[in-house]
């Protein structure tokens, strides 16, 4: 049996939840609880196809009595920065959320945006053990759900025309980013940094109304930049991760078993999720060096002088959201940087 749900339905269906009433979404023939999980990202995209993938462990463990219906690219009308109020909110039971789209509503979401503060995938497990359990906390209770996995993207790199191992080089050439936090770090580092969406990109980058852009190789891949540019900076500038996040009351309705079963699938998925990430990134550099960029091997002084110029950034933040400053120390100590 298919429904097609929209977002008036869902309006109308979180009534019941705002009176206290666990969501229970249409049930099949079978009394399977269906959870739709609202998605940005395109059907094509590698997280919407490793969501797929839990969906369907958590289908086959649990006997069908747990349907993860994903509905990609928006198709349910909620845009990546609204999810974090959606699913507290029961207008949708789960979705895929960017943590860094959610700073709006919680500045702690920001931490692991900072601008050179995480070095590697390593880097960003280590900050992970001392900033999630917060971050799971506010989730809870401020905005009434439960994070089950966090996916994280490939590294970030700047892709430019310009090949130099002299900061100064960078000097007002415009590179996009995709978030504030991005621009703000590009305008440090002494390029002219402007924020524009992925849809308006390419056009952007055929006009030449910038120069360069800061984004994942992967992006990097699907956007084809060896049309348009030639040089990869691994910056690693800053990082960001998705959430799998299910409304509080959805999860309280289901049954003990089943819930154990969602997280202990959530345990064993999230390492494949960041595996995957790692893997990826990887395979997206070798595609675009075989269309003829080039990976450039940053010198030790070039990434120190993006670092200076960029901690005022951190300073700022840690004064503005004291709560991230105890988080920080302790990471930087674990990964020896303290």
């Amino acid at each position: 049996m298919t429904f097609t749900i929209n977002r008036r339905k869902f309006i109308q269906a979180s009534a019941a939840v705002g009176a206290g009433v666990a969501t229970m979404w249409p049930m099949a023939a079978h009394a399977a609880t269906v959870l739709d999980l609202s998605e940005v990202l395109p059907e094509e995209n590698w997280q919407t196809i490793e969501i797929r993938k839990f969906a369907a462990a958590l289908r086959e463990a649990t006997s069908g009595e747990i349907d993860i219906r994903i509905h990609s690219g928006g198709a349910l009308g909620f845009k990546g920065p609204e999810h974090l109020r959606t699913v507290g909110g029961g207008l949708v039971p789960m979705a895929d959320l960017l943590g860094s789209q959610q700073v709006g509503e919680e500045p702690l979401f920001k931490l692991e945006n900072l601008p050179f503060l995480v070095r590697s995938q390593d880097d960003l497990l280590a900050l992970h053990k001392y900033w999630r359990p917060e971050i799971d906390r506010i989730a809870s209770e401020r905005f009434n759900q439960k994070f089950l996995t966090a996916m994280p993207s490939p590294i970030n790199c700047i892709y430019l025309n310009v090949k130099t191992d002299d900061i100064n080089a960078f000097h007002n050439i415009r590179v996009r980013g995709a978030a504030q936090i991005d621009v703000e770090i590009f305008d440090h580092i002494g390029f002219a940094g402007i924020q524009i969406p992925w849809g308006e990109l390419i056009p952007a980058l055929a006009s030449g109304r910038v120069d360069g852009v800061g984004t994942s190789p992967t992006s990097a891949v699907d956007g084809k930049f060896w049309e348009f540019m030639k040089y990869i900076y691994p910056t690693n500038h800053v990082w960001a991760s998705n959430f799998i996040s299910i409304n509080l009351d959805t999860w309280n309705g289901l049954s003990a078993v089943n819930q154990e079963i969602m997280l202990g699938l959530a345990e064993e998925y999230q390492p494949q999720f960041w595996m995957t990430s790692k893997n990826l990134g990887d395979k997206a550099f070798e595609t675009l060096q075989s269309n003829g960029m080039e990976l450039i091997d940053m010198s030790d002084d070039m990434r120190q002088a993006m670092q200076e110029r960029t901690q005022p950034l951190i300073d700022a933040y840690v004064a503005e959201v004291p709560a991230a400053g105890p988080i920080i120390e302790a990471y930087l100590k674990d990964v020896g940087r303290a």
